[in-house]
């Protein structure tokens, strides 16, 4: 269990015989409340430590102005925004990670959010999409992240998927992280050191995550190739096995990918196609070259999803094939032996006249007969190519 910054663990129990009796007396104020840190601290009606809730601040990862292609402050969310109305063209930059309900409508209510679009960024598990509320854009992206394995197997996991929600105004860019979502601290420096490009405002900070997520999307697609590649060396070895549940489980995994990739088509296409006040001229040509990214993931997705539906389908051929194989083998062993078997059967029926029953050389002479008839079949099922 982990403990809070009062080296407290929540929800345990405090046992006053590990208290000092004089601390306790200077500390403690009724029998619910002590001192520490400075703080006064109440139990629960249970006796024990509540929860710790996080604040706002605490989900706040990053949140800066900008004014002319520069960072000018670091600044609360609420003061970040007056700051920035404060230059021409200035903007905040808001990062949250994983906020809560009450997280995110204190925040809302500072950059006037709107309420369908707050739920959707808390809620999380949505598709990539793009929507207009008033004087801003609420944009849905996935993320993919490759998750490293040594071998494909039936429960690999080879993609993990996670979410940003982007909130892009006039003055202010509020971008809300969910789950395995990479930190944006790489492509804010990036633009950080890049003044000509951030100058064009909020548009380009949306630009550059987006961006990122399509180069992501490419790293993963090259991943994901190998693997695909190694999977297709195994079916087709001379020492074939099942590779029907790690074909089914890479299937799988593919199509999570394409889950993430393919519904952005059609808001990367809005953004760079059609026009809109908060997204310039200059930034929707840098658009429709991620675009044009995506389409080239999205033909990669669709190849590897064929290529593995082709090798589901030999794996299952090979097998049939390999089966065919095993009952010939089987038949052919079994007329083999059907020979002395017949040969044998004739001679145990007991009758008192049969041929060769009191000869010396009987015994061996049909021990080669039988010997000589199993060799010829063996040849002729070898020349057909059953053995």
């Amino acid at each position: 269990m982990t403990t809070d910054e009062r080296g407290i663990t929540p929800g345990r129990r405090l046992d006053p015989r590990l208290i000092d009796p004089m601390r306790l007396a200077r500390r403690t104020v009724g029998r619910r409340q002590w001192r520490r840190g400075g703080t006064w601290h109440t139990l629960g009606e249970d006796g024990t430590v509540p929860e710790q809730r996080r604040r706002t601040a605490d989900v706040v990862v990053d949140c800066a102005v900008y004014a002319d292609g520069s960072r000018v402050a670091s600044l609360p969310p609420r003061e970040a925004l007056a700051e920035a109305r404060k230059h021409t063209g200035g903007f905040a930059w808001i990062g949250l990670h994983e906020p809560e309900a009450e997280h995110l409508t204190e925040i809302a209510e500072v950059f006037g959010l709107h309420p369908l679009a707050v739920e959707d960024a808390v809620t999380a598990h949505q598709r990539p999409k793009l929507e207009r509320y008033g004087d801003s854009l609420f944009m849905v992206v996935k993320t993919i992240v490759f998750v490293e394995h040594e071998k494909l197997t039936a429960t690999s996991e080879v993609v993990d998927t996670g979410e940003l929600m982007i909130f892009l105004g006039a003055d202010f860019v509020v971008v809300v992280r969910h789950g395995s979502a990479p930190g944006l601290t790489r492509v804010r420096h990036a633009l950080e050191s890049s003044p000509e490009m951030l100058a064009h405002g909020p548009s380009a900070v949306l630009h550059a995550i987006v961006d990122q997520v399509v180069d992501d999307y490419l790293d993963v697609a090259d991943e994901v190739e190998l693997d695909v590649d190694d999977l297709e060396a195994d079916v087709f070895a001379d020492s074939h096995r099942d590779d029907a549940e790690r074909i089914y489980q890479l299937k799988r995994e593919l199509i999570e990918f394409k889950r993430a990739v393919h519904p952005m088509a059609r808001p990367l296409q809005r953004l760079s196609e059609e026009p809109d006040r908060l997204i310039g001229a200059e930034v929707a040509r840098y658009l429709r070259d991620v675009a044009d990214h995506l389409t080239h993931v999205r033909e990669r997705l669709v190849g590897y999803g064929e290529l593995v539906d082709g090798l589901l389908a030999a794996n299952l051929s090979q097998l049939a094939v390999q089966q065919n194989v095993d009952m010939r083998r089987i038949s052919a062993g079994a007329a083999i032996l059907a020979v002395p078997t017949m040969i044998a059967g004739f001679y145990g029926m007991n009758f008192d006249h049969m041929p060769e029953l009191r000869w010396s050389f009987g015994y061996p002479l049909m021990v080669g007969v039988m010997a000589t008839l199993s060799f010829l079949c063996y040849r002729a099922f070898h020349r057909y190519g059953w053995l």
